[in-house]
């Protein structure tokens, strides 16, 4: 264990001595290091567990607090688990103690207020409205291209293109006001760095889910034209303003960290073997399959939301009991030799495998094809905006977040080279690819 007193451990084996339903994870001051192992990666690859049962799809990672914790990397194992809503909840309230009401979001919800909640989202990701969002996605990109432009001859992708792309996207959907942007890109870093705040952050208040709780009740009284506006004069009183701003919250998580490391670690990628820079850069064909491919072998969000077994039984020869976490392994899973050759490796000319990089089941990402859209558009127009772009610095010496859930790289210093005419580098996005939400 890691910077645990004493004094909380004895609190904590008192509430496991009164039973797993009231044990506080707010109590730890960071997160034990063999809980940290699925996050563990040797740059972009995760990194195999070492040791007795090595090999198996499902172990057992640690016993804790009176409950097992078990480990899913395989990839068939894991899409049963997380499309199983019988055994499993992913009600983490029980578990934080009195700050267990302020825990919300779809990915902390069961059934029946799961389906209730996403309900309220699911019509502002149709195809029909995303699709809506293309001028200004492509305006967004292309401002921020030709501010990289002026910058000089090396810029650094992560603050200069993969952070600040999709940070304005999520503003623009969620309605924000452009006096509220600073503010809020302010209070917008380390929400999946578990390396120092540990498993209380469970049990936190988020600074950006207050802002986004009064930008609800602003709006209460005045609704916008986006998401939260949307979502407040469709809905009326029938949703609290502590559940859209969970809402909110949840899709500014889950649409900016996720997206903006996927620029970022898509673009090493791209210039680390130079053909397929190439291939996006000279064929407006191949992107869906570079982008399907890169999700898959990138697989950033690295673990699934935490299930909670609601009953005893067998998980693939494990015994498994009422109580006990259950983590999928995404990253580990998208790599799973039954699903395909050679995984371990960038192809996108190999034919298609299945990922679990938007998880699977009912709590899949329920904004994964704008993710697409902005990938689809983003890398095509920078590419071509930049022909001769490169890497500033050898890949052996960038900083990984290798302790954090959504795995990310903190700077990519690049050179520029000559760019080309404005009006040459935007690709329109296709408009293919699983459209399932």
């Amino acid at each position: 264990m890691i910077d645990l007193s004493a004094t909380k451990r004895r609190i904590l084996q008192r509430l496991v001595a009164r039973g797993p339903a009231v044990v506080d994870l707010s109590l730890l001051d960071s997160v034990p290091r063999r809980l940290l192992r699925p996050l563990r990666r040797d740059g972009l690859d995760p990194v195999r567990r070492s040791g007795p049962g090595s090999g198996d799809p499902v172990h057992r990672l640690a016993h804790m607090f009176g409950m097992n914790i078990w480990l899913v990397s395989g990839h068939p194992e894991g899409k049963a688990v997380l499309a199983d809503q019988k055994r499993y909840s992913n009600d983490v309230r029980p578990y934080v103690g009195a700050s267990g009401g302020a825990v919300g979001g779809l990915g902390f919800t069961d059934p029946p207020e799961h389906t209730r909640l996403r309900g309220l989202l699911t019509p502002e990701f149709t195809m029909r409205r995303i699709q809506r969002l293309t001028p200004r996605i492509e305006q967004i990109i292309d401002t921020q291209l030709d501010l990289m432009a002026a910058k000089g001859a090396d810029v650094d992708i992560v603050e200069d293109f993969a952070f600040p792309i999709p940070f304005l996207v999520i503003c623009e959907l969620l309605g924000l006001p452009a006096e509220d942007r600073a503010r809020f890109q302010a209070l917008s870093h380390a929400r999946f760095d578990v390396s120092a705040g540990g498993a209380g952050a469970f049990g936190a208040i988020s600074s950006s889910r207050e802002f986004l709780l009064e930008a609800t009740r602003r709006q209460r009284r005045d609704p916008g034209d986006g998401l939260l506006g949307r979502i407040i004069a469709e809905a009326g009183d029938e949703v609290s303003d502590e559940e859209i701003a969970g809402l909110a919250d949840g899709v500014f998580t889950g649409g900016y960290e996720t997206t903006a490391s996927m620029l970022a670690l898509g673009t090493l990628v791209l210039l680390r073997d130079r053909p397929h820079f190439e291939l996006v850069r000279d064929d407006p064909t191949a992107i869906d399959r570079v982008v399907e491919e890169m999700l898959r072998y990138l697989s950033v969000v690295q673990i699934a939301f935490p299930r909670f077994a609601l009953e005893d039984h067998e998980l693939f020869g494990r015994k498994v009991r009422k109580g006990d976490v259950v983590i999928v392994q995404l990253a580990r899973g998208d790599r799973d030799a039954r699903i395909g050759p050679n995984l371990d490796t960038f192809d996108p000319l190999r034919p298609p495998s299945p990922h679990l990089a938007f998880g699977y089941g009912f709590h899949r990402c329920v904004g994964a094809e704008l993710a697409r859209l902005e990938l689809r558009m983003a890398f095509p127009r920078l590419a071509r905006r930049f022909p001769d772009l490169e890497l500033a610095v050898h890949p052996s010496t960038l900083r990984f977040r290798d302790q954090s859930i959504v795995y990310a790289v903190d700077s990519l210093p690049v050179h520029l080279g000559v760019p080309s005419s404005p009006s040459t580098s935007g690709a329109r996005p296709s408009d293919s690819g699983d459209r399932s939400s």
